[in-house]
């Protein structure tokens, strides 16, 4: 019998006895597991047995089945902080530009991380630029295979850095007042993964909630497309699966052929792309990007590794928002790619008229490379974000409201 004020522990023994060494024969389920996983949100699951499933999912390969990510990133959502979508809808509403078809929902761009070619933070600045055209909700947290993390790079930002800490589920829909950035901090928006910490930093190698992240943006209901980067190529189409059983209808997955959680700046990227038909059926089609389908020349990934410091990597970013980079840097230009990449993918570039405001010149690229993407069009619009300056007023925004917020 537990102490008062001790946590009341389930006893998982009998799934763990099934889990291994052959979960399929023992017909588990991936809601079996789900369950489980939601145990711990709650303080429910014991550190032994914690650890237990998380190796057994681990070594099965389990955690990397598509049913298995769909239904345990739905337990992490239902397990979040609660949010107030009245007020949430409400300020999006107001905010809401629909153009092409993008309807002028939220749009997340996200990667696994663990790639370990520490590239520059390229998805929280293509987040920063997309939210010049399209309402973002940036999901992410501070380092854990880098130096910098997207936490990490938004914290050390001169010379106003963001108070990510004062996002919270009752000054979201302030945010959204004021900006079309949002970002939500993962330790503030899930705070039952501080049960499973100190058991994932023991067991030494990567667990389920690496993989589960990236999927379990707290706004996911209201998400209408999302781009998200995978670290190796097997998992292209497990995550591709994984968003259209959990319901999506925008999405890519990508991971650059040097296992990059990126579009590659330097050679090809394979593609998966959620397409939606006629009939509602949603399908997950695959193909492969090069530098060349966006305009854009190649460049070695070590001219875009600084692996720097916070400090030094949030300077880079400063210099990037506010135009004082070459045209062809290239650091840059990766940015352009994969920022091109999340506003095809949200369908903006399916307009066939352009009035993003002073400085663009209205001339629509209508030219389709692989998968049927305007991949031209969307770097015309990233760079008309920068050279504008209109991302640096996005962000401008999104750090003052940051600022005013309660702390």
């Amino acid at each position: 019998m537990a102490s008062p004020g001790q946590p009341v522990f389930t006893d998982i023994r009998p799934l763990l006895q099934r889990l291994w060494p052959d979960p399929a024969k023992q017909k588990v389920t991936a809601k079996e597991i789900a369950d489980a996983l939601a145990l711990i949100f709650t303080n429910q699951l014991s550190p032994v047995q914690t650890g237990s499933l998380l190796t057994a999912l681990h070594f099965t390969g389990w955690d990397r089945r598509a049913d298995v990510l769909a239904e345990a990133s739905a337990a992490m959502r239902a397990h979040a902080a609660s949010i107030d979508t009245t007020a949430l809808e409400s300020a999006i509403l107001k905010r809401r530009r629909p153009e092409g078809k993008y309807n002028g929902g939220l749009c997340d761009i996200v990667g696994t991380g663990g790639d370990s070619h520490n590239t520059f933070n390229i998805s929280t600045t293509s987040s920063i630029l997309g939210s010049s055209l399209l309402l973002l909700a940036k999901h992410g947290n501070r380092a854990s295979t880098s130096k910098s993390g997207s936490a990490d790079l938004l914290m050390n930002m001169t010379p106003l850095p963001a108070q990510l800490n004062r996002i919270t589920p009752s000054t979201i829909a302030d945010v959204y007042s004021a900006t079309n950035y949002a970002f939500l901090f993962a330790p503030v928006f899930h705070p039952g993964m501080k049960h499973v910490a100190s058991v994932r930093k023991e067991l030494g190698w990567r667990t389920i909630f690496n993989l589960l992240g990236p999927l379990s943006n707290p706004l996911a209901s209201s998400i209408e497309a999302r781009m998200l980067g995978v670290a190796r190529s097997d998992l292209g189409p497990v995550f591709a699966e994984a968003l259209r059983l959990a319901g999506a209808r925008k999405g890519l997955v990508v991971c650059g052929a040097e296992q990059l959680d990126e579009i590659s700046c330097a050679g090809p990227t394979h593609c998966w792309q959620l397409v939606q038909h006629a009939s509602g059926n949603v399908d997950v089609e695959n193909f492969t990007l090069e530098p060349a389908d966006f305009g854009l020349s190649a460049h070695p990934l070590d001219t875009v590794s600084p692996g720097k410091e916070p400090a030094e990597n949030a300077e880079i970013l400063r210099r990037l928002l506010q135009n004082e980079l070459p045209r062809d840097d290239p650091i840059l230009e990766f940015v352009l790619l994969n920022t091109a990449a999340l506003l095809v993918v949200s369908g903006i570039c399916e307009a066939d008229t352009s009035a993003m405001g002073p400085g663009d010149d209205g001339k629509v690229i209508r030219e389709r490379g692989p998968g049927g993407g305007r991949w031209k069009e969307g770097v015309r619009r990233a760079r008309w974000t920068v050279e504008s300056g209109t991302a640096w007023r996005e962000w401008n925004a999104f750090a003052e409201v940051t600022n005013g917020l309660p702390a």
